[in-house]
């Protein structure tokens, strides 16, 4: 199984490409991309999460279920890993991996993927953005 410290040589690596990682406790880090993303990592075994805070939902009834509608078009069709969701008043990007099997390829995939969704994605939501 994955330890905390592969993990951080994972995070090592990718800083190597550009990333700028932050250490925001015990197996807790923010990675901060050139695309001005900003993915928490968290190591909670038996998996690993990886989050991406989007954006604040819109106070409209009838926008929010219009944007509602989008992501989960987003997630039936255009995302290979994770899916977005709601926490509290925020939509998130997630992805869950397990940590029984995982090597920095798979880890890098899914990392990469939310990055690529993000930015394909922010410019259609966009007009639901309040700030």
């Amino acid at each position: 199984m994955v330890t905390r410290d592969d993990v951080q040589s994972f995070l090592d690596r990718m800083e190597g490409g550009g990333a700028t990682i932050e250490e925001l406790g015990d197996g807790l880090w923010k990675v901060q991309t050139s695309e001005t993303s900003e993915v928490v990592v968290s190591y909670s075994p038996p998996v690993l999460i990886l989050r991406v805070r989007v954006m604040e939902l819109p106070g409209e009834a009838s926008r929010r279920a219009e944007l509602f509608r989008q992501l989960l078009e987003y997630n039936a069709g255009d995302l290979v890993h994770g899916s977005y969701g709601v926490e509290g008043d925020h939509v998130v990007l997630t992805d869950t991996l397990e940590l029984e099997n995982l090597d920095f390829s798979e880890f890098e995939a899914s990392f990469d993927s939310l990055t690529l969704a993000l930015a394909t994605h922010m410019g259609a939501l966009a007009p639901y953005r309040e700030r």
